[in-house]
């Protein structure tokens, strides 16, 4: 049976901390030595320190791996000869994991099942999550009820008298399973956040500013900032409970992924979800569907100035309630139609990792026409990977935690990421101002609009029809805006005081006189 206490990983941490305590002892036994010998042990401190922050903390519920599985690293250390793996999967095994768990995936529920009873090495394939999860949300779409695991939501929902059976096998453990990917999805999954991913928060906070000075020092600039003091009317911020919400919200179903749900049923999942990445309810509609969570709020003042609005029941998808548990969240991604946004949060609190829009995130790979980004499959796994990377970096990312009250920021074009630290309830809006008029317009008639415009059935006519609508709203207003761009440019482009007494052939000054 593999425990956290059995990993590498724990291993690792576990000498650590043993090493760690011989030097607090040895600290103790030695106060009379020299000068020379206290620097030494400072720097041994140190370097314990350092040797701390590599660990990883499990979270206090986490389970022992359901199947055994272990990271690869285990079998250099292991006395067994063979990776259970290989010899089960006979000549599949030249194929990554990756690889066979697609293949997998083509398999319906019956034959997973058999072919689990093949080998070891299928048995712990064939139980992968994903697998399950998978199969639920295109079988049932969203009319399941989760029972504990995707695996026991699939069979009891075919055959209920059998999820008991299935509960009992599923604690099966295979000894001497090594795979790096298996056990990292289980890892992610089961991951406390680590403090100094939490405890960096740069971002820019403000309460009770003007709609004047959030314009000036902010939205023209295109700068993150927290608002606080915002949300204080809302009524959402006393209401907006879960049984408020189930009973206003009845039978509605609401976006979650790739499927609709009712809130009672996603709040169940939300309770027993134990994996990667939890489903995350992010409903563009809610409003219409209940009148009453839209009544629950105002737009904060800062952002009234919505220039999409133009187009009345035309315009793009612009605002969503959001609901996840703790580990959901958003990976990184630009917010659509290059508009900017707000989030506020009503319940709960997220960490946001934000990088401007001339910086990519370490681990992300846009394509070069902006239509597809790659980055890793969760959040957690880009915090163990690339967060450490960003502290060396000239152009750090902005964060912050945001709790309850508070509301965010988030100009058009910045890159970011959100992670909820606890159940959350959230509230969030895109918005075209005067001050990003011109980047919509642009983003909207770029030859591949029709795979980057988003939340509108009309990708190829939605500039036309845009502009048309501004210019009958408020003529004037784009020429007026072109000028002020232009003119700001060439303010730009003229020479500094050191540039004009700089000779740029020869590096060396000028004069003049």
């Amino acid at each position: 049976m593999l425990s956290c206490k059995k990993s590498l990983l724990s291993q690792v941490i576990k000498r650590k901390t043993k090493k760690n305590k011989r030097k607090k002892m040895k600290n103790n036994e030695e106060i009379s030595f020299s000068t020379q010998n206290s620097d030494l042990e400072k720097q041994e401190s140190l370097e314990g320190e350092e040797e701390r922050e590599e660990g990883f903390d499990l979270k206090s519920s986490a389970p022992s791996h359901s199947h055994g599985v272990q990271p690869l690293g285990n079998f250099f250390l292991s006395t067994s000869p063979c990776n259970s793996r290989n010899t089960g999967l006979g000549n599949l095994r030249i194929l990554t994991d990756e690889l066979v768990l697609d293949i997998l995936g083509f398999l319906d529920g019956t034959h997973l099942g058999v072919l689990a009873t093949v080998s070891r090495s299928f048995y712990i394939f064939c139980n992968h999550e994903p697998l399950w999860r998978n199969l639920v949300l295109e079988n049932f779409k969203g009319g399941f009820s989760f029972n504990g695991s995707w695996k026991s939501t699939y069979v009891s929902a075919h055959r209920p008298l059998s999820s008991a059976l299935i509960n009992c096998s599923s604690g099966l453990k295979v000894r001497d399973f090594y795979s790096d990917y298996l056990f990292q999805s289980w890892l992610c999954a089961n991951l406390e956040m680590k403090p100094e991913w939490l405890e960096r928060d740069n971002i820019e906070r403000r309460r009770g500013i003007s709609v004047e000075e959030f314009i000036l020092n902010f939205e023209e600039p295109n700068k993150p900032v927290l608002l606080e003091g915002c949300l204080e009317n809302w009524a959402a911020m006393k209401k907006w409970g879960r049984d408020y919400l189930i009973r206003v919200s009845k039978d509605f179903e609401f976006s979650v992924g790739p499927v609709n749900m009712k809130l009672e049923d996603y709040f169940r999942y939300a309770d027993g979800a134990k994996e990667e990445r939890p489903l995350y309810l992010f409903d563009p509609k809610f409003a219409e569907k209940v009148p009453e969570l839209g009544s629950d709020y105002e737009v904060p003042v800062y952002f009234r100035e919505d220039l999409f609005s133009v187009l009345g029941s035309e315009r793009p998808d612009y605002k969503w309630i959001i609901i996840g548990p703790v580990g959901s969240g958003s990976s990184f991604h630009i917010d659509p139609n290059s508009t900017s946004a707000w989030n506020a949060i009503v319940k709960g609190s997220k960490k946001w990792i934000l990088f401007p829009p001339d910086v990519v995130p370490p681990g992300v790979h846009p394509s070069p026409d902006g239509a597809e980004v790659a980055c890793p499959v969760s959040i957690i796994e880009w915090f163990m990977n690339f967060y450490g990377a960003t502290k060396n970096w000239k152009k750090r990312p902005v964060e912050c935690v945001c709790k309850v009250g508070e509301v965010i920021f988030v100009p058009n074009g910045w890159w970011h990421l959100v992670i909820n630290l606890e159940e959350s309830i959230a509230i969030t809006q895109n918005y075209v101002s005067r001050r990003n008029l011109l980047n919509v317009l642009d983003f909207l008639k770029k030859p591949n609009a029709n795979d980057l415009v988003s939340g509108t059935r009309d990708r190829v006519t939605l500039y036309d029809k845009f502009r048309s609508a501004i210019e009958a709203s408020f003529p004037g207003t784009i020429d007026q805006l072109v000028l002020k761009t232009e003119e700001k440019a060439a303010k730009q482009k003229k020479l500094s005081f050191w540039d004009s007494v700089t000779d740029s052939k020869v590096g060396a000054f000028k004069f003049s006189f």
